[in-house]
C-alpha cells in the first residue's frame, strides 16, 4: 500500500503575461491547512504565481517550502513582496508574514475573486474542517456554520479511503458517479465508521465503484446538512480540497438542486488568495494612513 494514492498531485505555476518587475504593488498569501499548504503570490490585483503543496509535521517549514515554491523561478524573493498575509490551522508557522488573519474571512474574500461577485454562500470544505459562509453583497459574513467534531477530518478520511481501497483520490469521484443505481450511503456518523463500512461493502463482493459511490454519498449528505444550516442562497462557491471531487460535489448539487459556480482557479488556492487580497488592502491603508498624518 502506498499514501500516494490519497494525495493530490502538488502544483506550482507562474503566469507568462506578468512581469514583476513592472508592478506596482505586490502582495501574498499562505494558508497552511491541516492536510495542504498553499502560498499565492499577486501584481497588482491579478495571480502571478502559486504553490499548492503537502503540509508536513511542521507548520513553519511548510509555509516555507510553500513560499519558496510560489517563487521558484520567478527571479523573486521575500524582499520585494511588499505585505504577506497568513491564514489556515498553521498560520502562525509562516514568521514571515506581516498580519495573521482568520481563514474563514480569506476564503470569502478568495472566492468572491475566483467565483466572481455575485457569490453569496461560500462552502469551504477543507481536509480538517468544513465551513458555510453566507455573504452580503460587500462582503461580509452574514452567517456561518462549522462541522462538529463527529465530522472532524472529513477530507482527511477521504485520502484514508483512497490509500485502502488503492484508487487514485484524482480518479475516485468520477469512479463513484459510474453506478448503474446510486447504492444506500454508509455511517455518516464519523468518517472512521464511514470508512470501515465502505471497505466492508467493498470485501462483502460489492464493486468498488458502488463502495466509493456510497461513502461519498454519505460525505454529501453530512455536507448538506452543515450547509442547510445557514439557509444558502445563490450563488454557491465550493472551495477547498473536497471541492475538487466530483462524486461529493455532483451529489451535492443533485440533493439541494444547485448549480456550483465553476472557476479556472484550484478550489484550494482560495484561503491564500484571500490572505494576498487582504495583504493589498493592508498594504494601501497604510499608504493612506501616512499620506493623511504626514508621517
Amino acid at each position: 500500500m502506498t499514501a500516494e494514492y490519497g494525495r493530490w498531485p502538488e502544483s506550482r505555476w507562474t503566469s507568462r503575461d506578468i512581469d514583476w518587475k513592472k508592478s506596482r504593488d505586490i502582495t501574498a498569501g499562505v494558508d497552511i491547512g491541516a492536510v495542504s499548504s498553499q502560498a499565492v503570490i499577486m501584481c497588482d490585483g491579478q495571480v502571478f504565481a502559486y504553490s499548492n503543496q503537502r503540509t508536513g509535521p511542521s507548520s513553519k517549514a511548510s509555509a516555507r517550502k510553500a513560499m519558496e515554491s510560489a517563487l521558484e523561478g520567478t527571479g523573486m524573493g521575500l524582499k520585494n513582496i511588499r505585505e504577506i498575509v497568513a491564514t489556515g490551522y498553521g498560520s502562525s508557522g509562516a514568521d514571515f508574514a506581516g498580519k495573521y488573519i482568520n481563514e474563514t474571512i480569506c476564503h470569502a474574500k478568495g472566492a468572491r475573486f475566483m467565483f466572481g461577485p455575485t457569490v453569496k454562500t461560500v462552502f469551504d470544505m477543507g481536509g480538517q474542517t468544513c465551513k458555510a459562509i453566507k455573504l452580503y453583497k460587500w462582503d461580509k459574513i452574514v452567517d456561518l456554520a462549522v462541522n462538529d467534531k463527529c465530522a472532524v477530518n472529513m477530507g482527511w478520511g477521504v485520502e484514508i479511503l483512497a490509500d485502502l481501497m488503492h484508487v487514485p483520490i484524482t480518479e475516485m469521484g468520477e469512479k463513484s458517479l459510474d453506478v448503474k443505481q446510486e447504492p444506500e450511503p454508509v455511517s455518516t456518523t464519523c468518517y472512521v465508521f464511514a470508512n470501515t463500512e465502505a471497505v466492508g461493502l467493498l470485501r462483502s463482493g460489492g464493486g468498488e465503484n458502488e463502495a466509493l459511490a456510497a461513502y461519498l454519498f454519505a460525505i454529501a449528505g453530512r455536507l448538506q446538512g452543515l450547509l442547510g444550516r445557514i439557509n444558502p442562497e445563490k450563488d454557491f462557491a465550493f472551495t477547498g480540497g473536497l471541492a475538487k471531487n466530483p462524486g461529493i460535489v455532483k451529489r451535492l448539487e443533485r440533493e439541494m438542486g444547485i448549480t456550483a459556480l465553476s472557476s479556472r482557479y484550484d478550489p484550494q488556492l482560495a484561503g491564500a488568495i484571500g490572505a494576498a487580497i487582504l495583504a493589498a488592502e493592508k498594504a494601501e491603508a497604510s499608504v493612506k494612513k501616512v499620506v493623511r498624518t504626514g508621517a
